[in-house]
């Protein structure tokens, strides 16, 4: 039997860490219907913190501002989010600060023409939670887009021309008129919508019923 082909929209930001918890939960459940499924994953941008100033913000003081929380109760949450990202394997690192993730995303749209916007999204997900990056800066950006088999004298001149701003903003639109405002949104072939860092049994079943029903 041929695999069934399988549109899956991800609409998430780098700065969410529930998105990097999904992404490897997706990618697991994937692997592990690898025979039945031919999947085409497509990244599309959200922002978290849309007006986050160069340097961004202490991690703790802002999601005790952001959520009303109490440093404990962040530190709890912390732990929480570290065990899930283990069980699908994906390690989050003592991560300081938050940062603007605008050109991040301007540089995933530039990958996505290159047919490299996945492997960029996961590098720049572990550069992010994993390894304390500032994925504001453009060092940083060119570092990862280059780790990933991407031209980095191309990738600095995207992010210092500004290109594909508009086109990341309307994207960004788009999904907000459609009723997205949490994330990480998962589509599957257009029409059927899940969200948050469910576990990889609850990807496996959900894909297995729109399959059956496609």
């Amino acid at each position: 039997m041929q695999p069934q082909p399988l549109r899956i929209d991800f609409v998430s930001d780098i700065a969410c860490p529930w998105c990097a918890v999904g992404l490897s939960s997706l990618r697991l459940a994937l692997a592990r219907l690898e025979n039945e499924v031919e999947p085409e994953i497509v990244v599309h941008p959200f922002e978290l913190n849309p007006d986050m100033a160069a340097g961004g913000e202490n991690t703790v003081d802002y999601l005790c501002k952001k959520y009303g929380r109490t440093p404990e109760q962040v530190a709890q949450t912390q732990a929480m989010i570290r065990e899930r990202g283990a069980s699908v394997d994906f390690t989050f690192g003592p991560r300081t600060r938050v940062y603007n993730t605008f050109d991040a995303h301007r540089l995933m749209h530039w990958a996505g023409l290159q047919g490299e916007q996945l492997p960029l999204k996961l590098a720049l997900l572990r550069a992010y939670h994993s390894d304390d990056k500032d994925v504001s800066n453009h060092d940083v950006l060119v570092e990862v887009a280059e780790s990933v088999g991407l031209d980095p004298v191309e990738a600095r001149a995207v992010l210092q021309r500004g290109d594909y701003a508009e086109q990341v903003r309307a994207e960004e639109r788009d999904y907000q008129a459609k009723g997205i405002h949490s994330v990480p949104t998962i589509i599957f072939n257009r029409r059927y919508v899940l969200t948050g860092g469910q576990p990889v049994e609850t990807f496996e079943q959900v894909i297995r019923e729109v399959l059956a029903a496609e």
